[in-house]
This record gives C-alpha cells, structure tokens and sequence, in this order.
C-alpha cells in the first residue's frame, strides 16, 4: 500500500475530532488539561476503579508517567486514588463526584451532536459507517503501543 489510503484516514480522523472539539468545546476544568491529562481522565470515566498499573498499559504509557499525573489530577480534585481492600499496594482511580457530572455532560454533548450528524446522513452512508466500525476498532488494536512492539 502506498499510505494514501492511511494518510486520508488520517485527515479525516483530524477533521472529525477538530470540528467535534470546536463544536462541543472542552468542560471546565478540563480545557486546562494536558492532552495525557485529559486521556487519563476519560479512561477513568470509561472505567471507575480502574488501578494505575491498568491505566498504564490501556494509554501505552509506564505506571510512572501515570503516577504523575494522577497527583496533577489529585491536586486539581479531579481524580480519587484509594488503596484497593484487597491489596493495599494497588492504587484504584475514580472521578470526584463533580468532575465526572462534568465529563459526562460533555459527553452527552458531543453524543448529541455526532447522533444529529448521522442522522443527517444518507441510510446508505449510515449502513457505511456501521459497517466500517469492527475494522476501525481492529485498526485502532493494531495501534495500541503494545501491539506495535510485537511487530
């Protein structure tokens, strides 16, 4: 393949999230976020309890890197780190209640505004999407860092 197909991906991917970003805006606090910041925080929604060591591996990032940046986040009163019952060595991740009232309405807003966008679409161009969904998220495995040491 000559990369012209990855390099349209590519473009179209940026497109779709700098239009979503400037439509659906960043929540409050988290427009001061670093991008790596703002990452963990999403995997920490996506996934309440989640341990650092966890959350590490899913962003291709050392356990270090994301010790750092749950303090950052700590500090902010983004983030909750508890010891897990079972094993006190293990750090467990959640959201504080206000920021995770705040991700999730960003969410909504960008789920609101991604659904009025295919719904504009064609049901031919729907079925298209759809369709192409299991290869991206095949693609998107193919990328993660530990896939990529494998190869």
């Amino acid at each position: 393949m000559d990369g012209v197909l990855a390099e349209e991906l590519l473009v179209t991917m940026g497109l779709v999230r700098r239009h979503l970003r400037r439509s659906a805006g960043r929540p409050f606090p988290f427009s001061a976020l670093t991008d790596a910041q703002a990452e963990l925080v999403r995997t920490v929604r996506r996934s309440p309890g989640i341990s650092v060591a966890e959350a590490a591996a899913e962003l291709g990032l050392v356990a270090n890197t994301v010790s750092t940046l749950v303090g950052q986040l700590t500090e902010r009163g983004l983030l909750l780190r508890t010891q897990d019952p079972a094993d006190r060595r293990i750090a467990r991740l959640t959201l504080t209640d206000p920021a995770r009232e705040r991700v999730e309405a960003w969410r909504d807003r960008r789920t609101a505004l991604v659904t009025a966008a295919i719904d504009d679409l064609a049901p031919a161009d729907q079925d298209a999407l759809r369709a192409a969904l299991p290869v991206l998220a095949v693609l998107a495995e193919r990328l993660h860092p530990e896939e990529l040491e494998r190869v």
